[in-house]
């Protein structure tokens, strides 16, 4: 019988404020490795920090959940290359050497760049410096850059083994691509929406509601714990732009015994990201009143109370449970 040691804990400062735009699930591809002997590179962009499996070999060697090189015995150090499932401005990383503890790199750097596709002539910039890395830790590291990245360069100096990579920030959308009068779903992360705060997460993350594609279990939504006292659970979500609403779309996947009785939905115009949502000054109107919700299900409303425009929106789930997924599709304003 396997023994499964998993981590103790995760600081989640950088994923309560930004989306990590290295998300598998986002779309992010590996292109290039220059050694994955010891344990695959995609490791790296899969989630949670990873495990650690007592006597789990491989033909080569000591298996580990993360990306790893063998010993360098040449000059030079390993490197990988991905291509972001987003583009975005990056805010911040984080390099987990979660288990990696006689076997970590030395230190890290990044650089990043922008383009349809790499090649021989791509001009790399450095956006996180030379780096020292601890065993068994994560490595939360704040950056101040403006531009917007379509892929990265993870340097390890001179091999070794990282668990995950997590660049943490703000999707940045090519707005020209959308034609006038299209609709979109203006609260998905691949539109820059974003879950701004919600009353509780404690199964699991709030990013998850605005994902891309449907739950791919119950963990892959948001869902509260049992609420013993009176009120409800609620969600704010900014839209990408500022748009007209046609309909909700309300996703219970995988949620069976445990989706919300019910839901309703308000809506904002809002000039600024100012987290005080609950200052007089903002005026949220009913866009849906309290609606049954199934489980398993997804539920469709069109016939909305009000339509906006709005930049704002907040879900509404009586009195607690899971909800996979929110859509809110609309037009943008001019």
């Amino acid at each position: 019988m396997e023994t499964i040691i998993r981590p103790d804990s995760y600081d989640s400062s950088f994923s309560d404020k930004w989306i990590n735009l290295a998300e598998e699930r986002l779309g992010t591809e590996i292109l290039y490795v220059t050694d994955d002997f010891f344990a695959e590179v995609g490791n790296l962009i899969k989630p949670g920090r990873g495990i650690f499996i007592e006597n789990k070999y491989t033909k080569n060697g000591k298996w580990m959940d993360g990306w790893e090189s063998r010993r360098k015995r040449t000059e030079g150090h390993d490197y990988c290359v991905l291509k972001l499932g987003l583009p975005g401005v990056i805010k911040g990383f984080d390099v987990d050497t979660n288990f990696f503890t006689g076997n970590h790199p030395n230190s890290v750097s990044v650089e990043a760049c922008k383009t349809e596709k790499v090649s021989s002539d791509t001009e790399w910039i450095q956006i996180l410096p030379d780096t020292k890395m601890n065993p068994g830790s994560q490595h939360l590291v704040e950056i101040s850059n403006q531009e917007v990245w379509t892929h990265l360069k993870l340097n390890i100096y001179p091999d070794g083994g990282v668990a995950r990579l997590r660049v943490f920030g703000e999707v940045k959308k090519d707005w020209l691509t959308i034609k006038k009068g299209h609709e979109i779903d203006l609260a998905a992360v691949e539109n820059e929406g974003k879950a701004l705060i919600c009353s509780d997460m404690y199964f699991s993350h709030k990013d998850n509601i605005n994902a891309p594609g449907r739950g791919r279990n119950m963990g892959d939504g948001w869902e509260t714990k049992r609420r013993r006292g009176p009120g409800h659970d609620w969600l704010i979500l900014s839209l990408g732009k500022k748009g007209i609403l046609n309909k909700l779309e309300v996703d219970t996947a995988h949620f069976k015994g445990n989706f919300p009785d019910s839901c309703s939905v308000e809506g904002l115009l809002c000039s600024t990201s100012n987290s005080d949502f609950e200052s007089k000054e903002n005026e949220w109107k009913p866009v849906l009143n309290k609606e049954k919700l199934s489980s398993d299900h997804i539920h469709f409303f069109e016939e909305l109370l009000s339509n906006g425009p709005y930049t704002h929106i907040r879900l509404n789930m009586y009195p607690d449970g899971g909800i996979s997924r929110f859509r809110v599709w609309g037009n943008i304003c001019d």
